[in-house]
């Protein structure tokens, strides 16, 4: 036991650490890891959207699916699988896209910006933690999105292969490839160590697990803190490494922090629909690129809704800024929170019709 928590301990440390130096050598103040602005910032790259500020081919993600992957095939892992309600996964993932530009940060950058003095993040801790609960409830009662089957190799390998292919239009710079010359897209650590950083976390969470939401789920649900407790790592190492490496940034209060707005309402709402859909799908954006990295076609229709999202938040106004919520991202907050829990109750309700035909099939057969 104490081996366990001692490596998920360790685990987060990394990440933490890692985190703080991205910070320290190019990348935006308190979004050292960003998984939902990295995929935000590689659609605009692609010019799926026009945000100018927010272009940017992040080597990161590429980092975190190929280290997912490599170490996956060395531990015979890697197992090509799919269709498990993948347009429900495309729905979900695409919510929690916006929920999450509607906070500012994915769940994990959440607990980064808490690390640096970024006082909104609790609010958003609370609203992620309320949408888990709401999540949980659709668990308890039998949600499930089905089994994946094995599937082509082809699908295992489409999001390693699309990892490599963005890595390569990032180092040639064709002229298609829009890359932001201000703002948060314009700040990035050197590639290799962006890269290097990236496929260290992709292969220690392929192995650990380690997701934010189930860090979270489980605590509510079966009082275990396993998961937890690499997130308590997380924060504490890169509160560690702010402290060595970003002093001069660390900003404590509310007010004035870095891509953020202090809108409590909509950085709770945000969060809580983050949260529900993180749940519904089994995974966090961190964890959906972990899990596409080892041959999961679900986590990549996951991964599509996402970017999806990214892109639709700044095509028609959803995102938030450091202005502010748009009135806009209010209304696709409370979209987004209806359609999920419509989700979970459709699905809990025609699992329970399944069940029931079962059991009174059952009752029949024993009858005869």
């Amino acid at each position: 036991m104490f081996s366990s928590k001692g490596k998920i301990i360790a685990t987060g440390g990394i990440i933490g650490i890692l985190s703080a130096l991205l910070v320290k050598f190019g990348n935006p103040v308190n979004m050292g890891v960003c998984v939902a602005c990295f995929f935000r910032d590689i659609a605009g790259s692609l010019g799926l959207h026009r945000a100018a500020v927010v272009q940017y081919i992040r080597p990161e993600i590429s980092g975190f699916i190929l280290g997912a992957f490599l170490i996956a095939k060395v531990k015979g892992e890697f197992k090509p699988r799919g269709g498990s309600s993948p347009m429900i996964r495309f729905v979900l993932g695409f919510f929690l896209m916006i929920g999450a530009l509607v906070f500012l940060g994915c769940p994990l950058r959440m607990i980064l910006r808490l690390a640096n003095g970024d006082l909104n993040a609790i609010t958003g801790i609370l609203g992620y933690t309320a949408g888990i609960w709401v999540g949980i409830q659709f668990l308890k009662k039998g949600f499930t999105l089905g089994k994946s089957t094995i599937n082509a190799n082809a699908t295992g390998y489409t999001m390693p292969v699309f990892a490599v292919i963005i890595l390569l239009l990032l180092i040639a710079a064709p002229t298609f490839i829009i890359f932001s010359e201000s703002g948060p897209g314009s700040m990035a650590a050197p590639i290799v160590l962006a890269l290097g950083a990236g496929l260290v976390i992709g292969a220690i969470l392929q192995r650990t697990r380690l997701c934010t939401a189930g860090g979270f789920r489980d605590v509510i649900l079966i009082k275990d803190f396993h998961y937890m407790y690499g997130l308590i790592g997380i924060f504490a190492f890169a509160l560690i490494g702010n402290v060595i490496f970003n002093f001069e940034a660390i900003n404590i209060g509310f007010v004035g922090q870095p891509i953020a707005h202090n809108n409590h309402l909509w950085n709770f709402l945000g969060m809580t629909l983050t949260g529900i859909t993180a749940v519904l799908l089994g995974g966090c954006p961190l964890r959906q690129t972990i899990l596409a990295g080892e041959g999961d076609g679900d986590a990549a229709i996951t991964i599509l809704g996402l970017i999806t999202g990214a892109a639709f938040a700044h095509n028609f106004g959803l995102a938030a800024s450091p202005a502010g919520v748009t009135t806009n991202g209010k209304i696709a907050v409370i979209i987004g929170i209806v359609i999920a829990i419509a989700i979970g109750y459709s699905v809990v309700t025609a699992v329970k019709r399944k069940t029931d035909k079962i059991n009174k099939e059952g009752e029949v057969e024993v009858g005869i």
